[in-house]
Order: C-alpha cells, then structure tokens, then sequence
C-alpha cells in the first residue's frame, strides 16, 4: 500500500485535549482561592495555596498522568499556531496576570497581615507573574508586532524584559553549545546548572 493511500486512509488529528488549555486560567486564580481560604478560615496559611498547588499538587497529577507522547503532525503546526482559540488563550493570561498583581498590591497594602500572610501573598502573585514569563516565551516567538509586544508587556511585571532580547538572539543561536549560557552540559544535574 502506498503512502498516500496510508495518508488517505488515516484517521485526521484532532487535539483531545483542546479545551483543557482553558486550565491556565487556574494559575493567575490561585492567590484568589489562597485569600477566600484565608478569608474562610483566618489562617495565614491559606495566603501559600499558589505555591504549595503549583509545587505540590501540579507535579503530583504530573508523575500520576505520565507523559503525554501526543503530538500534532508537522503539516498541521502553522495551522494551529493560526489558530484563534490557542492564540486568544494566550493573550487572556496577560490581564489576568496584570488583574491579579493589582489586586495583590492592593491586599498586601490595605489588610491587616503579620509577616508569614505578606509573604504568601507576595510569593504567591509574583508567583504568577514567573509563570507567565512562558506566556511570553510563546509570544515572543511569534511574527506579529502586537505579539511581540504583549511578549515585553508579560515580562515587564517580573523586571525580565532582557530575556525577550537574550533568548530569542541569543538561545536560539547558540542552543546547546559551550557559548550557550541557558543550555545545561551533557550529565550537568539541575543544581550544578543553577
């Protein structure tokens, strides 16, 4: 059999899992649930749900779910890159992350806090914002003037603006060489690399 008629036969690809990109909006919601649990039960505690979920309980489904060995096939990666539905879930992270740093600003200046509650909260939305440097992995990546844009307005909150610069003229060039200062060497373990 030949491989058009194989191609032919084929079963088109279909994400199974393109709703379930709509997760990302958990992570700028985390320091939100954190103070409705403080809120509910007085404990600072709750203040630490973002990091303890993002450290915790999102390897834990990880090491249970395994790894997901499905991808798309090459043919169809600029398509779905031209997809409006990945690309507008990518530009709803950035006011949530914006919304969300406001609001912390406004709960870490205005509520009656000891020191563990000011830490949680300010790990937990700086939290997001470190998070969001992947939106403006992505975003940085793209063609499109806006998207660029929107890559340095993500990576402004954090005060990371040099890495659309470094990574994009930089990594990419030198990916995986000596000169390369964001690869690991072969065998490096994570904590001789940080």
């Amino acid at each position: 059999m030949s491989t058009a008629s194989l191609a032919a036969k084929a079963k088109p690809w279909k994400d199974s899992k393109r709703y379930l990109w709509t997760l990302g909006a958990v992570i700028p919601s985390l320091p939100v649930i954190g103070w409705l649990l403080y809120q509910a039960s007085g404990w600072e505690l709750g203040l630490w749900f973002a990091p303890l979920f993002v450290y915790l309980v999102i390897p834990f489904f990880d090491l249970v779910i395994g790894t997901d060995r499905e991808n798309p096939p090459e043919e169809l990666v600029e398509q779905l890159a031209n997809d409006r539905f990945y690309r507008y879930l990518t530009y709803a992270f950035i006011p949530m992350q914006y919304g969300v740093f406001i609001w912390g600003a406004w709960i870490f200046a205005t509520a009656d806090l000891g020191w563990f509650g000011m830490l949680g909260m300010a790990v937990s939305v700086g939290g997001v914002g470190g998070i969001g440097i992947n939106t403006a992995h992505e975003l940085g990546h793209k063609k499109e003037t806006l998207e660029r844009w929107l890559s340095k307005i993500t990576l402004a909150q954090v005060a990371y603006g040099h890495f659309y610069v470094e990574h994009n003229k930089g990594h990419h060039r030198r990916v995986a060489t000596p000169e390369d200062p964001a690869s690991s060497r072969m065998g490096e373990s994570f904590y001789a690399f940080w």
